[in-house]
């Protein structure tokens, strides 16, 4: 394993540490355990937006904290769900007396570690909604579409919801019903060429051949759809948006935003030769691109590999997701 690090023990703790040292400005550190970043200058007096998960995805999901986004965001180690009381920590950091969104993927362990810590917050008076992301479609059909991961189309939930919750007329509900509609509205496929390492394990996550590839895989090495022979870039592009189009009935006339993701390893040129496939495709069938997003947003350590996601529009939506908004990982105020 190679990696920069010091005890893999303290690799979540550290790198949290040196991402609020980084940006002194935009994040701060609380909780009991110190595993909860919340939004500096501002938040209170509207509906809070609250977020958790894993150590090994940023931005996803910690970057995502900021003016227009999240509130506040529960953490837990590489690949691991955060615990209760730093569930329960974020919660009450993001708590500004109009209730407290719960916007986090769909995952077993961080589903019962919130849904424990909301239960208990309760007594507090602390009203909460949980609106969970599922636009993984490598990991179930769209029949059992509740059974699906939730990956980097959570971006796209974080940034409408966190517009629509600095609306002045916003409540909990209103918050919860856009995410909810952001949520059903997207869709991401993924496609891995080589594994991860968690630092606590040590070795990586899956194998691969050299000349192979996984399609549909998850961003914790979940298996995907299938395996073969790496195939050629507008080949692949081809491939990820057809599965998209097909289960999300995107057609001609739809507006969508586009999000051509790394998954942590593969560089920006080699995301830019995907989106630009993808983007020559999409105006061939008629369908309007309003919001491109080439970059890394939501990663899986050192991952080599891509995920593309897709977004349906409506007027609402768009505007949400246009609106400012402002972190590290996402500026356009």
């Amino acid at each position: 394993m190679k990696k920069i690090l010091n005890s893999p023990a303290d690799y979540a703790d550290e790198a949290l540490e040196g991402m609020c040292l980084a940006y002194p400005r935009s994040y701060g550190r609380t909780g009991e355990n110190g595993r909860v970043i919340v939004r500096l200058g501002g938040g209170k007096g509207k509906v809070g937006i609250v977020s958790g998960g894993g150590s090994g995805h940023l931005p996803t999901f910690a970057g995502y904290v900021g003016e227009g986004l999240l509130d506040a965001c529960a953490v837990g180690n590489v690949f691991a769900g955060p615990a209760v009381m730093d569930c329960m920590d974020a919660i009450r950091s993001a708590d500004g007396g109009h209730g407290v969104l719960l916007l986090f993927g769909n995952y077993g362990g961080d589903k019962m570690n919130f849904a424990m810590a909301s239960e208990m917050l309760e007594a507090e008076g602390i009203a909460t909604a949980t609106v969970l992301a599922a636009d993984d479609v490598g990991s179930a059909s769209r029949e059992e579409r509740d059974k699906r991961r939730g990956v980097a189309g959570l971006v796209y939930a974080y940034k409408i919801a966190g517009a629509k919750a600095g609306q002045a007329d916003a409540t909990l509900e209103s918050v919860a019903a856009v995410a909810r509609r952001a949520v059903d509205n997207t869709v991401t496929i993924g496609v891995a060429l080589s594994p991860c390492t968690v630092p606590e394990a040590g070795k990586p996550t899956f194998t691969l051949a050299e000349n192979e590839m996984e399609y549909g895989m998850g961003i914790h090495g979940e298996p995907g759809i299938r395996r073969g022979p790496i195939i050629a870039a507008d080949d692949m592009a081809d491939m990820m948006l057809q599965t998209l189009l097909d289960d999300a009935g995107i057609a001609t006339g739809d507006r969508v935003s586009v999000m051509v993701n790394s998954l942590g390893a593969t560089p920006l040129e080699e995301l830019f030769i995907l989106y630009r496939r993808v983007a020559g495709r999409l105006r061939e069938k008629g369908i309007e691109v309003a919001f491109p997003l080439v970059g890394r947003y939501a990663t899986s350590m050192e991952m080599s590999g891509a995920s593309l996601s897709l977004i349906t529009l409506d007027e609402e939506l768009e505007a949400l997701l246009l609106a400012p908004a402002d972190c590290p990982y996402w500026s356009n105020l």
